[in-house]
């Protein structure tokens, strides 16, 4: 799926789980969403989708450079938000810091709601940081819906909010 003059929205290949993770660790630092003493979900984000099945895409331009990245879980092997079949999670979208702003996150964001559709998935669901309100608005523009009876907390002093996408039923 190309994006404008460059960017490909792509599944990630094997090779590059290690950019995709630093990607991920520079997107988060840059916004102020992982600091320091962060350094157990640092580690968290750069290995996130190599110990179970998921599909991670990325935006990539044509000399290889990622541009930035998104996941999808599906039941059962997600891990946070959903609560059985029909679901699947949204994780660790992230833009390069370079990138940000110029339609990326959006790009990824559509293409894997697309994906999502085409796997039968029936409610489409992610968590993110209360102070995340660029995100908080690319979520809401491309249709989800808070759902703050699945907020979570991962630790005392961590909370989540959870949006929802209905994704319509495919006719077979």
């Amino acid at each position: 799926m190309p994006f404008r003059d460059g960017p490909l929205i792509r599944d990630a290949r094997p090779e590059e789980m290690p950019a995709v993770g630093d990607l991920r660790v520079a997107a988060y630092s840059a916004g102020g969403f992982l600091t320091a003493a962060d350094t157990g979900y640092a580690v968290r984000l750069r290995t996130l989708g190599t110990d179970s099945p998921a599909t991670i895409l990325v935006a990539a331009q044509p000399d290889g450079e990622l541009m930035g990245t998104i996941m999808l879980q599906c039941w059962p092997d997600a891990e946070e938000v959903v609560a059985g079949p029909g679901e699947a999670e949204i994780r660790a979208l992230a833009v390069a810091p370079g990138a940000q702003r110029g339609g990326v996150g959006r790009e990824l964001l559509n293409a894997l709601v697309e994906r999502a559709g085409s796997l039968g998935v029936q409610n489409l669901l992610l968590s993110t940081l209360p102070d995340m309100h660029a995100a908080h608005r690319l979520y809401e523009r491309a249709g989800f819906r808070r759902l703050p009876e699945r907020d979570w907390s991962p630790r005392p002093d961590l909370d989540l909010l959870v949006y929802v996408l209905p994704l319509p039923a495919l006719v077979p």
